[in-house]
């Protein structure tokens, strides 16, 4: 690793964090990093490469303290789970990275608010194939719906607890929010019943990881699924207008995410419904993007 490197980038988090992304200029990270514009645009194309680099940098830094907890432990020891998540969870605080998700997912730039939703698909990934290493392979198919609620109560917790004032240990939270995800893994056990699916989970690492569509590849999957899936006359119509609609200048979002639902609806019980859902996630995320 550039050591150097990793000093501006440093720098350049104390920056965002203190005075926002929008706010600070590459000039400032430069001259509070004590280098050359030549140095900084060798490190990075853009301010935007800078928070990838810092992220990048977390993730190796987690990935490390992680590790070394683990070494010489075994995978299904529940305890070990805890020390990692708590160490992670101190590891953000001291990057203060809460502060710069919401700077940057308050932002207009698409191609940062997608950084922030891969770093957490990533932490989401880790935590649901440890949930497997610690519960067995049983558990796999509900491993990714549990970690989203538990990140979903560790945050709702933390914001409580912080407004509150309220003094807590990071150990007895993460072990006491572990412990009602685990009733509700044992929950969907008994049930057979999740309310996230297999496509949507897919759909959902797929959308992080790949770029953002176009606005032509947009109609041209629109076009796609018209030709090789036969829609009945209700179909047809909302078809139409969510396509005349995504075809003017400016396009209407509203309009557009308000028919998306009906549309995807009206394909109940059809064998290409997953290929409507994923024209449907397309559009909307274009939209949002845009």
């Amino acid at each position: 690793m550039n050591e150097r490197k990793r000093k501006v980038a440093d720098i350049a988090l104390k920056l965002f964090i203190d005075k926002g992304f929008q706010n600070t200029s590459i000039q400032e990270i430069i001259d509070k990093a004590e280098i050359s514009k030549g140095t900084f645009y060798n490190y990075f194309s853009s301010k935007n490469d800078c928070i990838a680099e810092i992220l990048e940098n977390i993730r190796y830094d987690a990935s490390q303290r992680r590790v070394a907890m683990q070494i010489g432990q075994d995978e299904k020891d529940r305890d070990v789970l805890i020390e990692q998540i708590t160490i992670i969870m101190k590891l953000n605080e001291e990057n203060n990275l809460r502060t710069l998700f919401e700077n940057i997912l308050s932002s207009d730039q698409a191609d940062l608010k997608k950084l922030v939703m891969q770093h957490r698909v990533i932490e989401m990934e880790w935590m649901a194939n440890r949930l497997v290493d610690v519960m067995g392979e049983d558990i796999r198919e509900y491993a990714t719906e549990a970690t989203i609620l538990y990140f979903g109560m560790l945050q709702h917790m933390l914001f409580t607890l912080n407004v509150t004032n309220s003094q807590f240990s990071s150990h007895k939270l993460i072990e006491t929010l572990l412990s009602y995800v685990e009733l509700l893994i044992s929950q969907m056990e008994k049930t057979q019943y999740t309310i996230l699916n297999r496509f949507s989970i897919d759909l959902l690492t797929t959308n992080v990881y790949k770029k953002l569509m176009t606005h032509t590849e947009l109609l041209a999957m629109a076009k796609e699924l018209q030709t090789h899936y036969d829609f009945n006359e209700d179909q047809q119509n909302l078809f139409d207008v969510i396509i005349s609609e995504l075809e003017r200048e400016p396009i209407r979002k509203v309009v557009v995410q308000n028919l998306l639902k009906p549309f995807l609806t009206s394909f109940e019980g059809e064998s290409f419904i997953a290929q409507v859902q994923l024209f449907t996630n397309a559009v909307w995320t274009y939209l949002k993007a845009n």
